[in-house]
């Protein structure tokens, strides 16, 4: 049988299409509409470097202009429509999924440990009753709360005092949750006390969650091999989505394509039966400012393939080894990227260092115009009275 050939072009817009990047960033960005949003992408991710905007809040806003960080917060922490939790890194997840974490929590529980028993220091089983009483007995605490009189390392995950490590585990299993953040800091309850009781008393077969977990990720990336269905959520095993995609072949609910990459190659990929007839016209050419963790981006080898896109982060590099900057954000105009910015807030100025297009990206008058304009409205969003340009801020390919 003869294998459709997903050509480079429209796979690109199926997948900004599935990525919430097709249509005009409108919208009302709160309540049920940005509910909607999280809805479709799956989860945000969560990162504390705030040299701009968070990157949660950018990949809101790059999908809806009108999104304002407090609408998340009302609807994670006063609504509770959303948890926080942990995919391939921290996240911000529909409350619907919750039921399906158990299968984390229940996996993480035993994965950690014994991982963490040899990679931190002390002991942090024997602090594990201890903090979950305190909550119980006393409410909701930071990591700087529990541990009173434990030697305090310097802050990284390897040297977290054994309290803190026992406070991250049971969140991690799912014991405590978080009830809200303070500035960035995890605040933590006792998970009955944070979940809403139809999602808390919810339970799900682990099969049931194979099959949410690997049919929810072709949803949301319109195709995939196993391997990618399976690091979407990061839940389950590349195994169990290898025999749920074989089994799912034979039972003919998914099909095999070949996905053209951008530079000619093709990748065989499993999809929805009916995706060759479904496909969505191209995305409007507007420019947007895209968080360097953004959903699209994410898998950073399938931005070569389908974009021809090369991007690493920076931030660990010594800064005279940088090419670009400690942390700078992709630029992408329709289906293309069309380069990368390093811009950051200072004061109340936005300050725009240096523009850097991709290969064969020419910047005429109207493309500069266009970003300007993006890039102005980017300055709203992030609290800036002004956007101030280097002198050599155009640079070549």
């Amino acid at each position: 049988m003869t294998v459709p050939v997903l050509r480079n072009p429209a796979a690109r817009h199926l997948f900004l299409a599935r990525h919430g990047l097709q249509g005009r960033p409108s919208g009302a960005g709160k309540g049920a509409d940005l509910k909607g949003v999280i809805n479709h992408l799956g989860f945000v991710q969560l990162d504390s470097v705030n040299t701009f905007a968070r990157a949660h809040d950018l990949i809101l806003w790059s999908r809806r202009q009108q999104y304002r960080p407090r609408a998340l917060q009302h609807l994670l922490h006063r609504d509770r429509q959303m948890f926080e939790h942990w995919t391939h890194d921290a996240a911000i997840i529909p409350i619907e999924s919750f039921a399906h974490w158990r299968l984390r929590f229940a996996r993480d529980e035993a994965r950690l440990a014994s991982r963490w028993q040899d990679q931190r220091r002390d002991d942090f089983h024997s602090k594990i009753d201890a903090v979950l009483r305190r909550i119980s007995d006393h409410g909701a605490c930071t990591s700087g709360q529990v541990g009173e009189g434990e030697s305090r390392g310097s802050g990284g995950w390897w040297d977290w005092h054994p309290s803190k490590t026992a406070l991250e585990y049971l969140w991690r299993s799912g014991q405590i949750s978080v009830l809200r953040r303070d500035g960035f800091t995890k605040v933590y309850d006792l998970t009955e006390r944070v979940i809403p009781a139809e999602h808390l008393n919810c339970r799900h077969h682990p099969d049931e969650t194979i099959d949410w977990c690997c049919s929810g990720a072709l949803d949301r990336l319109g195709f995939a091999t196993s391997g990618e269905l399976a690091a979407f959520w990061d839940h389950v095993s590349p195994g169990e989505a290898k025999v749920w995609c074989a089994t799912a072949l034979a039972e003919g609910r998914v099909i095999e394509i070949d996905v053209e990459s951008v530079d000619g190659k093709l990748r065989r990929s499993f999809a929805w039966p009916d995706v060759m007839e479904s496909l969505p016209s191209a995305p409007v050419p507007r420019v947007r400012v895209l968080s360097p963790f953004d959903p699209a981006l994410r898998d950073r080898k399938r931005a070569e393939r389908l974009f021809g896109f090369f991007y690493r982060i920076e931030i660990f590099v010594p800064a005279p080894q940088r090419k670009y900057g400690y942390y700078v954000f992709p630029v992408i105009e329709g289906d293309r990227i069309i380069g990368r910015i390093d811009m950051k807030r200072e004061g109340s100025v936005l300050a725009v260092r240096a523009f850097w297009p991709e290969p064969g990206v020419r910047m005429g008058a109207g493309r500069i115009a266009a970003l300007r304009k993006e890039l102005d409205r980017a300055a709203v969003f992030g609290g800036c009275d002004d956007t101030a340009f280097a002198e050599d801020w155009m640079r070549t390919n």
